[in-house]
């Protein structure tokens, strides 16, 4: 009968011992989402930044290519 228990009570063990873990890998993975969320935003900023730059940038060469 008490191996029952060890079988049972090393088997819950096991089971924390990989929850754990587990539970430390999800809020990783959250706060790694939330950075990858951060830098899309940054990136699509810039992005529209650029676009603006660019388009200054191209009327005002447009206007000298013309004189």
């Amino acid at each position: 009968m008490w191996w029952l228990i060890a079988y049972v009570s090393l088997s819950a063990a096991g089971l924390l011992v990989l929850g754990v873990p587990a539970v430390r890998v999800f809020f990783a993975v959250q706060d790694l989402a939330r950075q990858v969320a951060e830098s899309t935003r940054a990136l699509s900023a810039a992005g529209d930044r650029l676009q603006q730059a660019a388009d200054r940038l191209g009327g005002r060469a447009g206007d000298i290519s013309r004189n």
